[in-house]
């Protein structure tokens, strides 16, 4: 995950609100011959930004309009990507479309059915709003169809959730707000959510959140589970079991390494280092009978803690850490897998056992 640097940081637009802006621009043009520099919009909250317009194309019966996407400070793969919008009169209301670089949704789960562009609800939304907008102040009705397109998206793609989800081609053009909050955890957990309903949607019974890249490889080679069992847990444990309460499924795995799962052991539901930190203290009586509890308490890492105390100080963590998930998520059943740095399994936990691997 990228450091969040010092400072204020500048705020950017969705790629919904990118997108609105365009189809505003864009079917202004077809409705009236020519384009205007710049466009407003409103967004969900109230705020009325201008967007200037990258590129304009018209021709016969179509409208095309661009807007380069802003994420503000954020490390957004789609910063800097070009929206394009193409706006034509249709008959029988709004139709969206997916062009270049836009996915399409293959699995069931997620807000939009299978067979759709992947074009969120908020963003249809906005767009169907300046469309309507646009149209009666021309005195006609809204019968337009919407094509989106983002040039290299294909490739964006394949750095975010999408491929998992089974949203095939392109990215997402999402945003509840419109606004882009920097380094805001609400992407990332909503991530997680959209990756358990479309588990659920596909049936499975076993899904698995993971700390890490190393700790997701060895889950899924250790359980057998397809991709799209695997949740992107990242540091939201809390996140995750507490989206899994509400919507169980019947078994969960939770697999990281010994420090992050010592900070949920200690019960924690944010694991980033910057939000909860290991307490030495604890762990030091946690490893009772394994190494002195000075020596425990006054390591400067879980990792050098670990290698004092052995093996079996990652089974106590792997336990802990197990009936502290469980308490949240009560109608699924919650095992608990501690990985080494070296991506080999360690400890196991679940309601029955607890053993060493």
């Amino acid at each position: 995950m990228t450091r969040k640097p010092d400072g204020d940081l500048r705020t950017g637009f969705t790629t919904g609100a990118c997108a609105t802006a365009a189809a505003k621009a864009a079917a202004g043009a077809l409705l009236s011959g020519r384009f205007e520099p710049s466009v407003q919009i409103t967004l969900p909250r109230g705020q009325t930004p201008v967007f200037e317009l990258a590129e304009t194309a018209l021709g016969e019966g179509w409208a095309r309009a661009v807007v380069q996407k802003d994420a503000g400070d954020d490390p957004d793969v789609t910063h800097g990507a070009m929206i394009v919008v193409t706006i034509r009169r249709s008959a029988g209301g709004i139709l969206f479309r997916a062009g270049e670089g836009v996915g399409v949704v293959t699995r069931p789960g997620l807000p939009i059915s299978p067979g759709e562009p992947a074009i969120n609800p908020v963003p249809r939304q906005m767009m169907a709003g300046v469309l309507e907008e646009v149209a009666a102040a021309a005195g006609l009705a809204a019968d337009f169809e919407v094509e989106v397109s983002v040039p290299g998206g294909a490739d964006l793609a394949k750095q975010t959730w999408n491929p998992r989800l089974g949203i095939e081609g392109g990215i997402s053009i999402l945003g509840t707000t419109g606004i882009v909050r920097p380094f805001s955890c609400a992407a990332w957990i909503a991530s997680i959510h959209r990756g358990i309903d479309v588990a659920r949607a596909a049936g499975l019974t076993h899904v698995a959140g993971a700390t890490g890249a190393t700790s997701e490889r060895v889950a899924q080679a250790y359980f057998g589970l397809p991709d799209h069992a695997m949740l992107d847990m990242g540091d939201f444990a809390g996140g995750m079991l507490k989206y899994l309460a509400r919507h169980p499924v019947e078994r969960v795995s939770i697999v990281g390494g010994f420090g992050k799962l010592t900070k949920l052991a200690q019960g924690a539901m944010d694991l980033h280092s910057g939000r909860s930190q290991v307490n030495f203290a604890t762990l030091a009586v946690m490893a009772e009978g394994l190494a002195e509890r000075e020596v425990i308490a006054a390591a400067n890492t879980a990792k050098e803690a670990l290698e004092i105390a052995g093996p079996e100080l990652a089974v106590r963590v792997a336990m802990a850490a197990q009936e502290v998930a469980q308490a949240v998520v009560s109608e699924s059943a919650l095992d608990v897998m501690v990985v080494d740095r070296g991506g080999r399994a360690i400890a196991f936990a679940d309601g029955n056992e607890r053993r060493a691997l």
